[in-house]
């Protein structure tokens, strides 16, 4: 089997690509059962394609997946945390910008009856 290009894969319907990674495995299989044989160095060769070819399907099944689930919880208040953004862990805990705009009653009475001073100051 010759090598899978990722933007194929992508083209195709997941039962497709269930199918193709079926084929693949019983595959890997068989040149594994070769190689402990005796079999021809172009099958030993060919272990390598086959298996980064499972991967490349099982990668395209994964992402597609999670662009899926990015879909489904648009917009929603509560998303699973691998499908929050990772950021850093100090990013995370800090307030909103909408928080930190926020003042407690007694802060906007302060700046309400004592608001900062203006002085005259005379050049020089």
């Amino acid at each position: 089997m010759a090598k899978i290009k990722a933007h194929e894969l992508r083209t195709q319907k997941k039962a497709e690509l269930l199918k193709k990674l079926e084929d693949l495995k019983k595959e890997l299989s068989q040149l594994r059962v070769a190689k402990v044989t005796g079999g021809a160095p172009s099958k030993l060769a060919k272990i390598r394609v086959v298996r980064k070819s499972i991967a490349r399907v099982l990668t395209v099944i994964n992402q597609t997946r999670k662009a899926q689930l990015h879909l489904f919880y648009k917009g929603k208040n509560y998303k699973p945390l691998d499908l929050r953004p990772k950021k850093t862990r100090a990013i995370r805990r800090r307030l909103s910008a909408s928080d930190q705009q926020r003042t407690t009653l007694r802060q906007a009475k302060k700046r309400a009856h004592f608001p900062q001073r203006k002085y005259a100051v005379k050049s020089l």
